[in-house]
């Protein structure tokens, strides 16, 4: 199977920080042009979306690494971390701006909308355990954890499925956007699920025992 050229080895804390560098450029473009009055409408909800929508295509990145080198041979591992976390600043700038500049830090109106509206409700549960995974996505963590490292960040499959379903709730009309959001997550998600078999057969033989390190790689 043909593969991109590898990156040397020199070069990959760079282009990690490059990622960081460049996966933020769309929440600083969005800043910048509802402050200067260029956002359509209301520009503290096209803002609030333009982040949401960052965070789910962040998740979905996230979750593609996998079958992307099980399937095409690109192993771009190195760069789910740094993935992951854009995905939770975006996540949090997305709520910051629906608390401060939506809400005014209305506490009482903020609550009421979890308790009342579905859709910031799963927002809000996807971000809960978003929080976790985020602090513990370091080295440290994964020795400190163990085998309940790969347990806890598991938890991003549920995330991205509670992430487009707060995605498709929140439009007026559920078009082809959202359904193609739901559409990727829920077959990265099933990729999951037969990945075992596809990787036995490949092989040829039941998969060996992994270490955590492997696991953490491969989840």
């Amino acid at each position: 199977m043909a593969t991109l050229p590898a990156l040397p080895r020199k070069y990959h804390a760079a282009s990690i920080w490059l990622l960081y560098a460049i996966g933020l450029l769309p929440a600083a473009y969005g800043f910048w042009l509802g402050a200067t009055g260029r956002l359509p409408g209301n520009p503290v909800k096209e803002f609030e979306h333009l982040l949401g929508l960052w965070a789910l295509r962040f998740l979905v990145a996230t979750l593609a690494i996998t079958p992307l080198r099980d399937l095409t041979g690109i192993n771009w591992i190195r760069y789910r971390r740094a993935l992951g976390l854009l995905a939770f600043w975006y996540v949090l700038m997305h709520l910051l701006t629906y608390m401060v500049l939506d809400q005014y830090l209305n506490v009482a109106a903020i609550l009421a909308d979890i308790a009342k509206r579905p859709f910031i409700t799963i927002g809000m549960a996807a971000f809960l355990m978003l929080v976790p995974l985020a602090l513990t996505s370091n080295g440290w963590s994964i020795r400190r954890l163990g085998p309940r490292w790969v347990k806890l960040h598991r938890l991003v499959y549920l995330i991205a499925a509670a992430g487009a379903l707060h995605f498709a709730m929140s439009v007026k009309v559920v078009g082809l956007e959202p359904w193609s959001y739901i559409a990727l997550v829920v077959l990265l998600l099933a990729y999951r699920l037969i990945r075992p078999m596809t990787r036995r057969k490949k092989r040829g033989r039941p998969d060996g025992a992994a270490s955590l390190q492997g696991s953490a790689r491969s989840a």
